[in-house]
This record gives structure tokens, C-alpha cells and sequence, in this order.
């Protein structure tokens, strides 16, 4: 089983990355998130701290994602 973050838009569904392996016809689940914004932590094998590491790690590509042309990821 793999899990693949995606947007629903005008009926279809966009994968926001490719799974890791080919995969054929296939059954799936599909999960509506409510708020996208509020990710649980310890559901994803991490701690506030560990995070807070990340987004700083993360933190040099921030001028590349606050690009106005990046804008449009945002409806994604």
C-alpha cells in the first residue's frame, strides 16, 4: 500500500508526485482532507521539535516558493 498526496479539481483527482513504482489498474481509497493546514505530527513519525528542524532546513528554498509565479500551486 502506498500513500500519494494529491488535489481534487473539477472532478478529477492530480497526483502531486509519481508512485514510486509502475503500477497498473488499481483500487484505491481516496480521503477528502478538511483543512490541509494542520498536519498531525506523530501521525507522520515526528515531534514539534523534529519539525521545527525541518522547516529550518527547509528554509533556503523559501525564497524559490514565495515567488509570485508560485502562486498558482497555492489552488493545488
Amino acid at each position: 500500500m502506498q500513500t500519494l498526496r494529491g488535489v481534487y479539481k473539477n472532478g478529477n483527482i492530480e497526483l502531486l508526485r509519481k508512485p514510486d513504482h509502475k503500477i497498473g489498474q488499481m483500487a484505491v481509497l481516496i480521503t477528502f482532507l478538511e483543512d490541509d493546514q494542520n498536519v498531525d505530527l506523530i501521525e507522520h513519525g515526528i515531534n514539534e521539535t523534529e519539525a521545527g528542524d525541518l522547516r529550518h532546513r527547509l528554509q533556503c528554498f523559501s525564497d524559490d516558493w514565495n515567488q509570485p509565479e508560485m502562486d498558482i500551486y497555492d489552488d493545488l
